[in-house]
């Protein structure tokens, strides 16, 4: 079982790597949309748009039902649970890193306001 959530997260990971497959995604968030659409706003074929899709897909994240001659996608958004899952530990890492950082700070900050001011001997 973890071996194949290493695997879903690695494909989500991937598909996430390409600027024109996450602003597909973007796009897919506003709701179901052609292939041909997706591929309008980087003047790119069908056949390099389909295999932009054909990797969400694979990682999950889209859903394509052909209509007639028409591919149609959507978001299927549940993978990106595991990315933020996994993210989310970092941002909590850091969050906790910044947090000593800041009180550093204030410390050393209190610290040199405590003091009495040397005198400038000029």
């Amino acid at each position: 079982m973890v071996e194949h959530q290493a695997h879903t997260l690695d494909a989500v990971f991937r598909a996430l790597g390409d600027a024109t497959r996450r602003s597909m995604l973007r796009t897919l968030a506003e709701g179901e949309t052609t292939v041909g659409r997706l591929a309008a706003p980087f003047a790119m074929s069908l056949a390099a748009a389909s295999k932009h899709v054909r990797a969400l897909e694979e990682a999950g994240l889209v859903a394509r039902e052909v209509r007639g001659r028409t591919h149609w996608c959507r978001l299927a958004p549940g993978p990106l649970a595991g990315a933020h899952e996994w993210l989310s530990f970092y941002e909590r890492f850091w969050t906790g890193r910044l947090d000593v950082l800041e009180r550093l700070l204030r410390e050393d900050d209190a610290s040199n306001r405590s003091k009495p001011p040397t005198g400038d001997k000029t």
